[in-house]
């Protein structure tokens, strides 16, 4: 079996050594809000009662803000660096 998106937010979060205030700051930046008690369902264990399913809009939202994050926001049509 692949893997699924919690697999790929958690091995993000310990690549990039983020902790749960980053992720939200991170989300932020794409107006998306995420609370820290979203974020500790999404990293435990499969087999905890309390686990849920990272969604694709979750993970979609949180690698378009670590774009931002990483390489700041795109500059408007017409406007250089």
């Amino acid at each position: 079996m692949g893997l699924t998106n919690n697999d790929i937010l958690k091995k993000l979060r310990v690549a990039h050594k983020l902790r749960d205030t980053d992720i939200v700051a991170i989300c932020a930046l794409v107006d998306f809000k995420v609370s820290k008690g979203e974020l500790g369902a999404l990293f435990r264990n499969e087999a905890h009662e309390k686990y849920v399913e990272c969604g694709d809009q979750i993970l979609r939202n949180f690698l378009n803000g670590l774009v931002i994050h990483l390489r700041g926001p795109m500059p408007k049509k017409g406007e250089k660096k």
